[in-house]
């Protein structure tokens, strides 16, 4: 347990200090830098800098959810899925330095919150904690492509990241179902999708 307690606060002093790494190439690195008109920038870096909150809050829920799951296989799950979602981190992060832009400035706050619903949700039981996850992912899912279309068309390296973001959280959540997850009751998975979009509204400006 202390291990975990030290690499989660290790992950939590990478989150947001801005050190995230990558294994993995930055998904669109080789293609060229698109010409954006002022607004569609703007733009370009407000759907982004929400992307990079995201990811914020991923981080905070895996670690919480690794931190008080009771399997210790289902615990190695959410410690390895952290990991990826790590890069989804240092990609967004550097796409948005690319637009000249910034990260939110309540990135503490985001990453508080989330790692407090995290550990509810992981006290309730390892399959409630899977549970978590699945409809989680799913929601991301559904903002990620919802992102690809109002994406400035011609912002391919924005579009090449936020593509293979998709892809990876449809495996975290397909990986979280096989491991015994349990459907989520409807107020649940709406106050999770209430709390999305205010972050969502929030993380676009601020």
């Amino acid at each position: 347990m202390i291990d975990r307690w030290i690499v989660g606060f290790d992950r939590a002093l990478r989150t947001l200090s801005g050190l995230a790494r990558t294994v993995r190439p930055v998904p669109g690195a080789g293609l060229p830098e698109p010409e954006l008109t002022p607004d569609e920038r703007r733009h370009a870096a407000g759907l982004m800098r929400v992307n990079h909150t995201g990811e914020v809050c991923a981080q905070a829920l895996y670690s919480a959810q690794a931190l008080v799951a009771r399997d210790p296989s289902i615990g190695a799950r959410f410690a390895s899925a952290a990991r990826e979602e790590e890069e989804h981190l240092a990609w967004t992060q550097s796409r948005l330095a690319e637009l000249a832009d910034r990260t939110s400035l309540l990135n503490p706050l985001w990453y508080a919150g989330s790692f407090a619903i995290g550990a509810l949700a992981g006290i309730a039981g390892d399959r409630v904690n899977l549970g978590f996850v699945v409809e989680t992912e799913r929601q991301v899912e559904e903002h990620l492509t919802a992102h690809l279309d109002r994406l400035p068309d011609g912002d391919v390296r924005s579009r090449a990241i936020v593509d293979t973001m998709r892809d990876d959280e449809a495996r975290h959540g397909a990986m979280a179902q096989d491991a015994g997850a349990i459907d989520l009751p409807l107020p649940v998975k709406g106050a999770m999708r209430l709390a999305a979009g205010v972050m969502k509204a929030v993380a676009y400006r601020v």
